[in-house]
């Protein structure tokens, strides 16, 4: 088991939150960061994304730590977002939160069984997306 350190209030409180996403699909990484913007409000710190494509560069980067949210692709071919959220949360202690994003929206309970905390169906609505990425970051204390 490894550990991560989600603990950056107070570092994000300047910096701005650090968001992992995980997708094979470059497209679909580019449509994630333009639905949830530059920053979480207005005079906010800008989001610092990390971008993965590939489940064991997720895995290294979330156990080194650092991270106040994951954003996994459910869709993502090879290793799905839901598996591998189901296999960080299992393996992670002080695993960040983890969002997943689902085909459809009937694909909820799925990410149910993945142990993620959040989920947002596709066609991805920049409303809904941004509103849970805050509400997931505001749950861990972290604001920007």
């Amino acid at each position: 088991m490894s550990t991560a350190q989600p603990d950056r209030t107070t570092a994000a409180s300047t910096t701005g939150p650090r968001i992992l996403l995980y997708s094979d699909d470059v497209d679909t990484r580019a449509e994630v960061r333009l639905a949830v913007g530059r920053r979480l409000g207005r005079g906010e710190p800008d989001i610092e994304w990390v971008e993965v494509a590939t489940a064991p560069a997720a895995i290294t980067t979330t156990e080194a730590g650092n991270l106040d949210l994951l954003i996994l692709d459910g869709e993502a071919d090879k290793v799905g977002g839901m598996g591998l959220g189901r296999q960080l949360k299992d393996e992670v202690y002080r695993c960040p939160p983890v969002l997943v994003l689902t085909g459809r929206p009937q694909d909820a309970w799925l990410a149910s069984w993945s142990n993620a905390d959040a989920a947002v169906s596709r066609p991805l609505d920049p409303i809904e997306l941004q509103r849970v990425v805050a509400e997931l970051l505001a749950r861990q204390g972290v604001t920007g």
